[in-house]
């Protein structure tokens, strides 16, 4: 089939592509109660990797940098973004002054709820007319990619350009 012929979206790519496709997609959506102009997400997004960071090791700059997987420079930024709008708290700890850890406030936990609020009703609109078991197998299928992701060696791949 040409480029030009109507073809059901994601015929032409493989399941990769589309995986991918996918999450640049949604990684640009902005939270519905977000004000015009603010960077789609990027709270959210930060506070929920320091709230996931913190269920299995101290959350840091570096830990969050890596987490999101972007430079410890742009991490910082958006830290300190987080810390300002009173989603974050910074400290050091007693045992090593020089490094500062990271914990989610009650505000930030307060604005995660909400975000997942959003997650769960944009999924239900988007899987209207599936039934639960397409639902339930769609969850578990990305559940089991997140988890083989996350695991030590992630992909076992290099990364390619």
């Amino acid at each position: 089939m040409s480029r030009t012929a109507k073809a059901r979206p994601g015929a032409d790519r493989g399941p990769g592509q589309v995986l991918f496709e996918f999450v640049r997609h949604w990684s640009r959506r902005p939270h519905a109660s977000e004000p015009q102009g603010a960077e789609p997400g990027r709270l959210v997004l930060v506070t929920e990797a320091v709230h996931s960071l913190t269920r299995r090791e101290p959350a840091t700059v570096n830990a969050v940098a890596h987490e999101i997987g972007i430079d410890q420079s742009g991490a910082s930024r958006l830290v300190k973004s987080a810390v300002a709008a009173g989603y974050l708290r910074m400290r050091a700890p007693e045992a090593d002054g020089r490094r500062r850890e990271l914990s989610v406030t009650p505000a930030g936990l307060a604005m995660l709820d909400e975000a997942h609020e959003w997650q769960e009703a944009v999924f239900a609109r988007l899987t209207e007319g599936w039934s639960e078991r397409q639902r339930t197998e769609f969850r578990q299928a990305m559940l089991s990619l997140l988890e083989r992701s996350q695991a030590p060696g992630g992909t076992g791949l290099r990364r390619s350009p």
